[in-house]
């Protein structure tokens, strides 16, 4: 081969490297980027981490009726539910030992149905060191929670999944024996299930309600401060557990402890009738008569046709002396 052809066949070999460095390049310009949650990083501007044509549709989320619009009516859905996780990065150390650590938290998710504005939110709570789901709930905007947080598909089928499992498969059994009458038998299994998670509201409340049932209501009582500050005890989900709970107290004569626990409750759920129905029964079992009409009348302010309430100011009436 001549000093020239091997030029030649240089040359076309560069072109040919260039074209198809371009042909690999174009495509890439024009398909969007592959959708990828955003870590916490402690940043200021969203922009060192997320391209600024992605911030922009992450910055609000439309009502359900509006995204309906865009989604065929034929697809279904599936709502955000397993574990997820967030980094945080914090700086360690002083002056020149300075440097960054990246701290993860795990969280199980699950997506509610609408927010305070109608908008699409997933309810959060951390997992304990059994990797257990336990603690408040935190509603968090899906926008937000699509910036923040990673799929955890693999930890939760082989870590989280099973213990999740164990653990109400215990607490079911714990309350059927409950039911049955089966008392010992039935703290044995609470008391398991409060070795995964001491602060799981049903194993709480089932142990107490089983120390109450066997006229223990010493250890009713010692549990009874556990359970008081537990904030998860008072949400809507576990209400008829909480009601039962505190006129079980009553009836065990712990009025003292009675009055606290639906005070507590009261702190969080102000606007319930048959909470103040309650507390008023407890204040008279205690002795106070004066607190006992005043919660009687906010639980007719709520409610005016309360039955109950009515035929018990009757009595107070009749009996005021």
């Amino acid at each position: 081969m001549t000093p020239e052809e091997s030029k030649s066949l240089e040359e076309m070999v560069a072109q040919d490297a260039r074209d198809m460095i371009e042909d690999r390049n174009t495509p890439e310009k024009e398909a969007a980027p592959e959708p990828k949650a955003v870590l916490d990083n402690g940043t200021d501007s969203e922009s060192e981490v997320v391209p600024e044509e992605k911030t922009k549709p992450a910055k609000k989320v439309m009502p359900d009726e509006a995204m309906a619009t865009r989604i065929p009516a034929e697809i279904k859905r599936e709502k955000v539910s397993g574990v997820f996780s967030t980094q945080t990065i914090i700086k360690v150390g002083t002056g020149t030992t300075v440097r960054k650590t990246i701290q993860k938290a795990y969280w199980f998710a699950e997506e509610a149905d609408l927010g305070d504005e109608g908008l699409s939110v997933v309810m959060v709570q951390p997992l304990n060191d059994n990797n257990i789901p336990s603690g408040l709930k935190e509603q968090v905007p899906m926008a937000d929670f699509l910036e923040r947080f990673n799929p955890e598909l693999e930890f939760y089928q082989q870590e989280v999944f099973p213990k999740m499992t164990e653990l109400d498969s215990t607490v079911k059994r714990a309350e059927e024996q409950r039911e049955q009458g089966a008392l010992y038998s039935a703290q044995f299994e609470f008391e398991a299930a409060l070795t995964f998670d001491e602060g799981n509201v049903r194993a709480n409340f089932g142990l107490g309600l089983t120390y109450m049932e066997r006229g223990e209501p010493e250890k009713a009582g010692d549990l009874f401060e556990r359970i008081v500050h537990l904030d998860a005890a008072f949400t809507p989900e576990h209400k008829h557990l909480f009601n039962e709970f505190g006129i079980n107290l009553r009836k065990s004569k712990l009025n003292d402890q009675a009055v606290e626990y639906y005070s507590r409750a009261l702190e969080i759920t102000d606007d319930d009738e048959n909470l103040y129905y309650n507390i008023a029964r407890a204040y008279f079992e205690r002795g106070d008569r004066e607190d006992c009409i005043e919660n009687l009348k906010k639980a007719l302010e709520i409610y005016p046709e309360f039955e109950e309430v009515q035929k018990f100011m009757e009595y107070l009436e009749k009996n005021e002396g």
